[in-house]
Formats: C-alpha cells, structure tokens, sequence
C-alpha cells in the first residue's frame, strides 16, 4: 500500500513564504519523479513543479523564480518552498509520486490528500 504524506499548508500573507512536505512511504521499488499539482477553485489541476530521479527540475511559469522543489537523499521526500506568494497562488496542492512498486512493473501515479494553501492580498 502507497502512501504520500503531505503538510505545510496554511494561511499566509501575500509576499509570505511556506514549504510544504510530502513523504512516500510503502512498497517503493523505485521513484520515476515527484511533483506538485495544485488545484483552485473552477479551475484544472496544474503542475506547479516536478523532479525527476536524476535531479531534473521544471516549474510551470508563473512560479519560476519564486518557487523551488527539492528532495532528501533517500529521494522519497520532496519539498516545495513557496517564496513571495500571491493571492493567485490559492489552491489546494496536491502530492504526486511516479513509482515503480517492484521490479518489472508499469510505473504508477499516486497522489496525496491535498493540502490547502491560501494568501491572503
């Protein structure tokens, strides 16, 4: 059974700063990528950031340069640190981890509960 626990999220003032954390834990062969998506009212989930096994970084635009996603040496933590937030950047996030549960299988997407982050302006 996978699980991915997520926490960081909050309230905050526009310009403020919060990290959130998702730890993967259960049957864990291998871990393709972890990412954040986020979701706001009316509106699709997005990507806001991914990270590849091998370090690989991307970052849908309107966070570039004010987000950062980053991960722990066992690469089964991943971080997201949420710099100069706006009011826009109101959503629920949500955890995503591509893994391999054993050798030989498909990869497959697993996501966490979500987490709720709201700027106030």
């Amino acid at each position: 059974q996978m699980h991915l626990a997520e926490s960081g999220g909050g309230l905050v003032q526009s310009g403020g700063s919060l990290r959130l954390s998702c730890a993967a834990s259960g049957s864990i062969f291998s871990i393709v990528a972890m990412g954040w998506y986020r979701q706001a009212p009316g509106k699709q989930r997005e990507l806001v950031a991914a990270i590849t096994s091998g370090g690989s970084t991307n970052y849908v635009d309107s966070v570039k340069g004010r987000f950062t996603i980053s991960r722990d040496n066992a690469k089964t933590t991943v971080y997201l640190q949420m710099n100069s937030l706006k009011p826009e950047d109101t959503a629920v996030y949500y955890c995503s981890a591509v893994l391999k549960s054993r050798p030989g299988v498909t990869a497959e997407t697993y996501w966490g509960q979500g987490t709720q982050v709201t700027v106030s302006s």
